[in-house]
């Protein structure tokens, strides 16, 4: 291994390091705990070495949103692979994606709440990101319904998702009728 190797191998590590560490600390404390300073501290590396992968908190969140996406994209496949069915394949994937919410709130933030820097819905837009939809529109595409553009239904039933994960969490629901919002979700929007 070359000396150039190893130093891009040794910086690629340290992204890792940083990212995984913000996460750790925006799931622990929130997304107002994680400072370059205290990541400095945590790492064990200079605020210098942290600006010189990130030139701030801006782009360690879009970087910590991008390794989510990926998990995301992930997790929903897996559900809606272990479903026999359209309706479950549905019912599955929406689960799935209340549960990473639930599972992941920092990730989740940074997804879609705060400002990593990304662009959502463009030609620029990252990969992780349009393979997350794509997970979506996979499970989603066969039950838009006839005339329906299955990117405008996935769109819909996305958000649809993202209230009922973003109201859970304000906790402007009730917990004990969870199931019963998946049910009508997937009852009135997707045509089986």
């Amino acid at each position: 291994m070359s000396v150039q190797e190893r130093k891009q191998r040794e910086r690629a590590e340290r992204e890792r390091l940083i990212v995984a560490t913000a996460r750790e600390l925006a799931e622990q404390q929130g997304w107002d705990a994680v400072t370059t300073r205290r990541l400095a501290e945590r790492i064990e590396y200079s605020q210098p070495v942290l600006y010189s992968h990130f030139r701030g908190k801006r782009e360690i969140i879009g970087a910590v949103a991008l390794a989510g996406a990926t998990e995301l994209a992930a997790a929903l496949r897996a559900a809606a692979a272990n479903a026999d069915g359209p309706r479950a394949r549905v019912t599955a994937l929406a689960r799935g994606y209340l549960d990473f919410a639930e599972r992941n709130p920092a990730v989740y933030d940074a997804l879609f709440q705060l400002d990593g820097g990304l662009a959502y819905a463009q030609e620029d837009t990252p990969e992780p990101l349009k393979d997350a939809f794509a997970a979506l529109l996979e499970a989603l595409g066969e039950v838009a319904g006839d005339g329906v553009h299955p990117g405008v239904f996935t769109e819909v039933f996305w958000a649809s998702l993202h209230g009922i994960a973003t109201l859970t969490r304000a906790r402007r629901l009730l917990p004990e009728d969870a199931e019963r919002r998946v049910e009508l979700l997937v009852d009135r929007l997707a045509v089986l």
